[in-house]
């Protein structure tokens, strides 16, 4: 009981009002929006953490242009106090970490470079609990901690779309969305644009950096209070799924779940101990319910 008030406590302060939600971030890009052209000039080297946000929100405005988000302040609401909440339990507690879902019955989850994650309501609706939130949220958070996505696209994006730094690649996507609404004149955000466009982004990741992400995602949760068996929940929910040919899915990007469970069982031993932790059902059911 102390636990589930200490987890409630931290939820209720983990972040403000809805603000957050309307992407704030992404459209106030004023501060934000240096010309990266010279900080971009070498294809290889390692991006700075500004040039990371900003590759992320190229490709954050890109999915929410063909996926907008759900229309439930509340359920947005909640679902950013939870993400927020294991996000500072987390070694990078200083980005400015957003979390959303979108509206497509597709399951799946996006961790996008610099601190924005998106979930899909399809992907809440195979949920039972907020333990299960958690567990799905801390694995997306763990792949930007670990800067997975950012690796893979330097590492997928082939010389023709790094040569388009200088250029304005942002044009195509930005004319379908009828001028550039969201303000994305640095070149490292078009380059995220170009990473969804040339499908870099997209592409699944190595499945070493998975099973990290599994690994950590648990001890994250299990950091931020959680019932550390939310992220295995999960899985075993995903293993009774097959992709529905409507898209991109979880199982089209990510390794069978039996592998995930199967690696994830070298390191549960470690967090079993905090198996009592709360799971929450209750209160999920209250908001996410609500958002079917």
């Amino acid at each position: 009981m102390k636990r589930a008030m200490i987890l409630a406590a931290g939820l209720a302060c983990a972040t403000p009002a809805f603000a957050q939600l309307d992407f704030g971030r992404l459209i106030d890009y004023g501060r934000k929006a240096v010309d990266a052209g010279g900080k971009l000039k070498e294809a290889n080297r390692e991006f700075s953490q500004d040039d990371e946000i900003q590759l992320g929100d190229g490709i954050a405005a890109t999915l929410l242009g063909a996926s907008p988000l759900v229309k439930d302040a509340g359920l947005q609401r909640y679902v950013n106090r939870v993400g927020r909440w294991i996000a500072l339990h987390s070694d990078r507690p200083d980005l400015p970490w957003t979390f959303g879902v979108i509206e497509t019955k597709t399951v799946n989850a996006f961790a996008m470079p610099g601190g924005t994650v998106l979930v899909s309501r399809g992907l809440l609706d195979q949920l039972a609990s907020e333990s299960e939130l958690a567990g799905a949220l801390a694995h997306e958070i763990a792949h930007v901690v670990r800067r997975h996505q950012l690796a893979a696209i330097q590492s997928s994006t082939n010389s023709e779309v790094w040569s388009s730094i200088g250029k304005d690649v942002a044009g195509e996507a930005i004319a379908r969305r009828g001028g550039d609404t969201f303000g994305l004149k640095s070149k490292a955000a078009g380059l995220g644009i170009d990473a969804v466009k040339n499908g870099a982004f997209l592409r699944p990741l190595d499945r070493s950096m998975e099973y990290e992400a599994d690994r950590l995602g648990v001890i994250l949760a299990t950091r931020a209070g959680y019932d550390p068996y939310g992220l295995p929940g999960v899985l075993q929910v995903l293993g009774t799924l097959k992709g529905d040919g409507s898209g991109v899915d979880i199982m089209a990007t990510h390794p069978a779940p039996s592998d995930r469970l199967s690696e994830l069982e070298k390191v549960m031993p470690a967090v079993e101990g905090y198996a009592n932790q709360p799971r929450l059902e209750g209160r999920f059911r209250q908001v996410v319910g609500s958002a079917k």
